[in-house]
């Protein structure tokens, strides 16, 4: 036996036939492939666990916005009825949708409430008692909302600030699924031809020579895994931008960048753009009537709201800053972990050699022919481009999904 091997060839008789040499092939990428698998466990944890804790978070924040909102309504403008309460419902489930991706735009579901929003408030409260707006009537208040500013800039005001908090929220839950993505690739990557070729000759060819107990040289190692792993140590500066646009971005999600913030006092916004209508009721049902052709004018009471009556704000407060706090908090704890992991991709070489019982010193150790009294190592450095030299692994350039990988992060450190 041994005349047909391929990679451990022997110098003198072997017990290995070509079927064992590509069974011990197939376990030495198998081998790989836990060891790549285990090195991002904890990391790879870190990052599900809190883009699944994040969105549930924020779906908690709408949930909270959206009843602060319906609370307002069922206590001041109950002649509104449901359908005010129906149109919040929308508002609030268009937020949802824009968090999680959908391409609904923020101006447009801010629009379309107040848009739906003043016929009603037209038919309940500047002129109460008045039937239900007929579909001309609702589409020329439609309409008129917008060219007369009905709720003054509270509309204009409410866009910006949603539209800040949301687009930080949105690109924070991105940023997230995509380190999940990124860690995914580089769990399952397919090695090459080559390196497979040096994992076998590394870690089973010794096998062949009947020296079952040796180890590879831990210089050996690192050798076959720079070879091994070039393209995936490629990612490293990306990965570390990425931790950097990532902590960039949780600093700045503050005041309007804050959805927290902004969503929780969204019902405040919407009631000083109700009592902004009703100050100038007066005004606005004689122009409306002239642009909408109704021309009865009638004799109304303006139902005035004293202050003291809207929600508490200080409850709100309270259980508003506990929320902010408790967010806050979280996103600075993810940070400094992600943070301890920012050498990940250049440290995968190093942890792979030291979790696969590769001796430290490179005394009475394998590498890759016989066992050595002193392995003198071949100095090369992480990466594609220091790869050339490196005898023990060819370099086929990068892996195309390395590649698509590194495009995806360069992207999202420009947003």
């Amino acid at each position: 036996p041994g005349s047909d091997l391929q990679v451990c060839i022997p110098k003198g008789s072997t017990c290995c036939s070509r079927k064992m040499e590509e069974k011990y092939q197939a376990t030495a990428r198998l081998n790989m492939e836990q060891l790549l698998q285990s090195a991002s466990t904890e990391l790879k944890f870190l990052i599900i666990q809190n883009a699944a804790v994040f969105q549930e978070a924020f779906e908690i924040v709408v949930r909270h916005a959206r009843n602060f909102t319906n609370s307002m309504f069922r206590t001041h403008y109950q002649s509104m009825g449901p359908r005010a309460l129906k149109f919040v419902g929308e508002l609030f489930t268009d937020v949802s949708l824009y968090i999680l991706g959908s391409d609904i735009s923020v101006n447009d579901m801010i629009n379309e409430f107040f848009d739906s929003l003043f016929p009603l408030v037209y038919s309940h409260l500047i002129n109460p008692g008045f039937p239900d707006p007929s579909v001309e009537m609702t589409e020329c208040l439609r309409a008129a909302r917008r060219d007369l500013k009905v709720f003054g800039n509270y509309p204009k005001m409410m866009m910006t600030q949603v539209s800040k908090s949301l687009q930080a929220t949105r690109v924070f839950l991105q940023a997230l699924n995509l380190g999940i993505e990124v860690i995914n690739t580089t769990d399952h990557l397919k090695f090459s031809k080559d390196c497979g070729r040096a994992l076998l000759k590394m870690w089973y060819c010794s096998h062949c020579h009947g020296l079952v107990l040796a180890k590879p040289c831990a210089s050996y190692c690192g050798v076959v895994m720079q070879g091994c792993l070039a393209g995936v140590v490629e990612i490293d500066n990306h990965w570390r931008e990425y931790i950097g646009s990532l902590e960039g971005l949780t600093k700045g999600m503050h005041g309007i960048y804050d959805m927290e913030h902004v969503l929780l006092n969204l019902f405040s916004l919407v009631r000083d753009a109700m009592v902004y209508v009703q100050k100038n009721e007066g005004k606005l049902s004689t122009t409306i009537s002239r642009l909408c052709g109704h021309a009865q004018q009638r004799q109304y009471r303006s139902a005035s709201y004293p202050e003291d009556l809207f929600i508490d704000k200080k409850v709100l407060k309270m259980t508003h800053i506990e929320q902010e706090e408790t967010l806050l908090s979280r996103r600075r704890e993810l940070i400094t972990k992600l943070k301890s992991h920012s050498s990940f991709y250049s440290s995968l070489p190093e942890y792979i050699c030291k979790h696969s019982s590769a001796v430290q010193n490179d005394t009475l150790c394998w590498n890759g022919q016989e066992v050595m009294e002193r392995y003198s190592p071949q100095i090369t450095r992480n990466g594609a481009k220091a790869q050339p030299g490196n005898h023990e692994v060819k370099m086929k350039g990068s892996e195309p999904v390395v590649s698509q990988i590194i495009d995806k992060l360069k992207h999202i450190n420009q947003v």
